[in-house]
């Protein structure tokens, strides 16, 4: 099971794991906001000024490379244009969908201490709550609990965990002098 944690500066060396995890270095500032049953950082979130003084709407991100691959391969087959269909059609979608927005605009502004500089855009960067552009995006919301109907439906249909424990052998540990 993947579980939320609360907040805590993230060690030098899960820097290097997401790192690994994400194909770069994480921009800056963020914390692990989600683990799963390895313990491996699932989803980190940022506040939404990066140190750089960059505007960074996209409070949430999915690292963990066995739930970015399924969400990758939801992308690659439609999803996104099956997902603003149904929301097309189906107005409790739609209210669920505005309500996870409003979560996210929420919880961006606590992590950015009380001012959200990106407040014009919500759920996966976007003005429209209801158009779907990023499976990953949804997936990450419903990890961190809250409540993101198309996140929830790709991890009810897929397993959560790698069976091979992966991010185990992506980096060595040690210190990295992450700083902002």
């Amino acid at each position: 099971m993947i579980a939320a944690e609360p907040a805590r500066p993230s060690a030098p060396a899960e820097a290097l794991t997401v790192a690994a995890q994400i194909g770069r270095p994480p921009r800056e500032p963020w914390r692990t906001a989600a683990r799963c049953a390895y313990g491996f950082p699932t989803v980190i979130v940022s506040p939404a000024v990066l140190c750089d003084a960059t505007p960074f709407p996209s409070y949430a991100w999915l690292t963990c490379p066995w739930l970015s691959g399924i969400a990758g391969a939801e992308e690659s087959e439609g999803a996104a244009a099956r997902w603003s269909a149904r929301v097309a059609r189906d107005g409790e979608l739609a209210a669920r969908l505005r309500a996870v927005d409003a979560l996210v605009r929420d919880a961006r502004r606590t992590e950015s201490g009380g001012t959200d500089a990106c407040a014009a855009v919500g759920l996966a960067g976007q003005r429209d709550p209801l158009r779907v552009k990023c499976v990953h995006a949804h997936v990450a919301l419903a990890l961190l609990g809250l409540g993101d109907p198309i996140g929830e439906e790709v991890l009810r249909d897929a397993p959560q965990v790698c069976a091979d424990k992966r991010c185990a052998t992506l980096t060595p540990s040690g210190p990295d002098g992450r700083t902002c």
